[in-house]
């Protein structure tokens, strides 16, 4: 897990605001899209005032390297299971920017699975090298190939794909 305690900038969701306060990894991801389960998921988790969660869920299969784990390789190999402040990132870099993505309202996805729990889906998948998922599965799990809980049915909540004109 990464943590950011400083200003790490913010996000309007619905006129509230939420500040980033630490991002985590899932293999295989946690979505799918369209039947597709891709070999990771980035989590960056969010805040608001009021104490609502906010989770950007960034997808990735095997490709080129990612630049954003490149930013990262020297702090994923010390990281484990504590927290490890990083300092300031290029947001532009995480792979937030597009102008598709999906949105419900969910819950956590390790335990208590908090309900409530805002969900954005970026639907451009990114691509990662087995390199980089190779150091986040030691770095995470000791080298186990899955830190992710299983595909969740829906419930009956909705999903709604956004496309901005950004």
């Amino acid at each position: 897990m990464v943590s950011w305690k400083g200003d790490t900038g913010k996000m309007m969701i619905h006129r509230t605001e939420f500040k980033l306060v630490q991002c985590h990894w899932h293999s295989p991801s946690e979505h799918t899209v369209n039947g597709t389960r891709y070999d990771m998921e980035l989590h960056t988790v969010h805040t608001s005032a009021e104490g609502q969660t906010a989770v950007i869920a960034v997808l990735y299969k095997l490709g080129r390297p990612n630049e954003f784990l490149t930013t990262l390789e020297n702090e994923i190999k010390t990281v484990g299971k504590e927290e490890k402040e990083i300092g300031i990132v290029d947001p532009r870099i995480i792979g937030f920017h597009t102008d598709k993505f999906y949105r419900y309202v969910g819950s956590l996805t390790a335990p208590p699975c908090t309900e409530g729990v805002i969900w954005t889906v970026v639907k451009r998948v990114n691509t990662v090298s087995m390199e980089q998922l190779a150091a986040l599965r030691d770095a995470v799990d000791d080298g186990f190939e899955r830190n992710s809980r299983p595909i969740q049915d829906t419930n009956g909540r909705s999903v709604w794909l956004y496309e901005t004109n950004v």
